[in-house]
Order: C-alpha cells, then structure tokens, then sequence
C-alpha cells in the first residue's frame, strides 16, 4: 500500500449540495522530504478525500482560502498508511451560509454572534449597510443558549428588488451613471427594467435577518417562478439610503447565483457578496477576484475547454479567458486566440468577450492597436460589463489611447463607474449612492 495523505475542509451540513475546491500546498518539514504545492482539497460537509502520495515523514500542510486565510495542519505520513488530514471549517454563523463563509464573505460564528459592538470604519471601504440604526428593540430578541447578543430583527421589506430583464439602453455606462445621479425618490429597478421588476420576500430562514440570502436559477428567484428573464438581469439592494446594482451571472448553466445581503456592522468586508455554486470553479471566481490569478488556473483546470464551451456557458467561458490571458504571456498567436474572437463576436450582450480580445491584442508582440481600439469602443458600447476585472481592464486599455477623443470621453466614463464599484466582488456590483454616504 502506498504512503499518502488524504486531505479534505469539512464545512457546516445545511442539508444541500456544498461542495468545492479550493487550492493548497503539501510542504515537507523534512531536510530529506518532497513537498507538493497547489493541490486541490475537496470542500463540504462530508467530502470524498483527495489522496496525495508522498513519502514517509512530517508535512505541515496548507489550505488557501479564497479570502486568503490559509488555514494549516501538521501531518505525519506514515510508510503503506493514508492518513487522514482534515480541516474543519464548520464555524459558519448560519449551517445555510457555509459556501458564503468557505467564500470569505461573512464572519465565522464567533465573530458574528459576539456581544461586542465591532467598530465601523470612517470609510468607503468600510461596510456601509449597517443595521445597528434599523434593528428592533432588544425586548423583541430571545436569549442565545451560549450567552452571546441574541441577533435582533430587521425590517427588510423592500430590501431587494429583482431586475428580471434590465432593457440594453439602460444598461449603457451613461445611463447607469444616471441612476447613480437619479433623486432618491426614482426607484432604481423601475428605472433599470424594461418590464415590471419584482421585490423579494426576504428569505423564510431562521438566522437570516440580518444576513439574507437570495438564490437565482436559470428561472430567476429559486422557489418564486415568474415571466422568463431576458438577457440581462440584475438585484438591486436598497436599505438605510444605500442603493447597490448587483450583476446577476445568469445563466450559469444550471447552477444556482448567490447574493448575499450582510447588513451586519464591519469594518471591512463588502456589504454585498455574488457566489455562483459551481463545485468546479466557484471558489476559482474568488480567487480571480482577489487577483489570485494563478490559483484560480489550477481550479480552471480546463480553460481551454472552459472557452470551446462558450456556447454552453459563456460567462464561465469569460472568466476561463481572463485567467489564461492573466496567467499566460505568450506574446505570439496561439491556437485559443480564435476562440476568444469566437467568444466576442458569438455575444454581443456580454462586454467582456470584447473587452478580453482587446487586451489581448494590446498584449501581443506586435500588438494591433487598431483593431483592440475597435474592439475597446465596441465593449464600452455593449454596456457595463459582467466582470469587475473586465471593467478594470476596459479602462486600462481605453487608457492606451489618450489622445483619441472616442477612446477619451469613453475612459471619462469607464472611469467615474469605476470610483462606484466594489473591487473585492467577483461580478460588477456599483454603488449607487456612494457618494451621498460620504
């Protein structure tokens, strides 16, 4: 029998499907040891371990969050033996949020559920829906059994708001720049919607008062089935006179969209949170939008295959194209450049594809600057796109062009949506009211 270690990250069961991967190092603590680096630990409540054979001795062995936290284990691999090594990540305040927590977007348990008041940053960083102000007296809570803060109700009527079919023309970097100037009195999502845009229940889940959790299927709302969507869709999260434009990733195929509403007080920490529940590659979305570009290549593990999809799944094919531009700098043609041309012009509801083949063109040996300024102004013209790293690099490359006029008052734009977006989010999410809050 071989000598390995079997590594898994158990999560909180919440009675679903959980399932990841994120990325992670076997180190030797031997002299005479081999170490192992970017192995791939499977993640959920009860997760098949993944074997890694390595010779007998001691192994300090790592698993990198999506959040960056990088949670450690001793090991010692002992000769025809598999030893199990196991992290436990079961600490989530709510067993519902445990893909939310393995994500970094919320608090572990003890953190969340603290009777002490965490202090909130003077700043736009800084989480800005908290509900301090907003909660119900705490006669109306019941006592935790631990001792901690019982967590008080919040009134969430009207906090979300569906944009099942957002009309293209309202889409376009001038006319969100709109909204974000609309009066308070404009409701956002009638403005954003090409038809009658719905309010959300709050979710019926005990724990969820003040952390809410809205899923989306290839449908729409799960479990509130309605008028077929249309080509774009999105939430909009309004609550103590801040008003977020979330980009909804649908469809992702089958797979479900989490938004994740945290209304808790923080200094840090986004107040609105996008995770697609794809086990392949939805930890890999995380760590793209962390700059973590090479750990989301080894989740990708098939990014070419990821863009030979696209048909199937474009948006997944989009993200799969951001990473092998990121991560590989071959300056020549490849045998995927077509398919990234396949990818702009077979979409033309999705900014990124253009966005992608421009930066691409700007990166080679002999870049074409003609032709990625076309393709610069077609993506800016399709509208805002799905991607926060596809808005940074629109305006990158936009500013490759500064004394063009089209390219220059196109960066004017790009670059005062910018100053509105949440750079920690993986998908485009604006603040609208950012401004006001300062």
């Amino acid at each position: 029998m071989s000598t390995t270690l079997a590594v898994r990250l158990l999560l909180s069961s919440a009675g679903e499907s959980n399932d990841a991967v994120i990325v992670g190092d076997i180190l030797s603590a031997d002299l005479s040891g081999e170490s192992r680096r970017n192995i791939l630990i499977p993640c959920g409540s009860s997760p098949r371990p993944t074997a890694y054979e390595v010779p007998p001795g001691r192994y300090l062995v790592s698993a990198t969050l999506p959040s960056g936290l990088v949670l450690t284990e001793n090991a010692v691999a002992v000769a025809g033996k598999e030893t199990p090594v196991e992290f436990v990540m079961t600490d989530s305040p709510y067993e519902t949020h445990s893909w939310q927590y393995l994500m970094g977007n919320i608090e572990p348990g003890r953190v969340y559920h603290s009777p002490a008041e965490v202090p909130l940053a003077e700043s736009v960083a800084s989480r800005s829906m908290a509900a301090a102000s907003r909660t119900a007296p705490p006669a109306a809570s019941t006592a935790r059994p631990d001792g901690a803060a019982p967590e008080t109700a919040v009134e969430l009527t009207g906090l979300a708001t569906w944009v099942g079919d957002a009309a293209p023309e309202r889409c376009t970097f001038a006319a969100v720049l709109a909204l974000a100037e609309a009066p308070p009195d404009r409701p956002v999502a009638r403005l954003l919607a090409r038809g009658e845009p719905r309010p959300l229940p709050a979710p019926d889940v005990r724990g969820e008062e003040v952390t809410p959790l809205y899923r989306f299927g290839p449908d729409g709302p799960v479990g509130s089935p309605g008028e077929p969507p249309g080509d774009r869709q999105f939430l909009v999260v309004e609550f103590a006179g801040s008003v977020r434009l979330v980009t909804l990733p649908l469809p992702w195929r089958r797979r479900e969209v989490e938004v994740l509403v945290n209304l808790r007080q923080s200094p840090t920490g986004s107040a609105v949170s996008v995770a697609v529940r794809d086990p392949a590659v939805g930890a890999g979305l995380a760590y793209m939008s962390q700059g973590a570009l090479d750990m989301a290549a080894e989740l990708f593990t098939d990014v070419e295959e990821m863009l030979y999809s696209k048909f199937q799944n474009p948006l997944a094919a989009a993200a799969g194209a951001y990473v092998l531009i990121g991560t590989d700098h071959s300056r020549g043609e490849t045998y995927w450049d077509p398919w990234l041309e396949h990818l702009a012009d077979s979409f033309p509801r999705i900014g990124d594809g253009a966005i992608l083949r421009a930066v691409r063109l700007l990166r080679r040996a002999s870049p074409d600057r003609e032709q990625a300024r076309e393709r610069l102004i077609e993506a800016f013209d399709r509208g805002i796109p799905y991607y926060t790293l596809g808005l940074i690099w629109l305006v990158d490359g936009l500013s490759a062009f500064p004394d063009d006029p089209a390219c220059a008052r196109r960066l004017d734009e790009a670059r005062r949506l910018s100053w509105l977006a949440d750079m920690r989010e993986p998908f485009l999410i604006l603040d609208l009211r950012q401004r006001s809050a300062r």
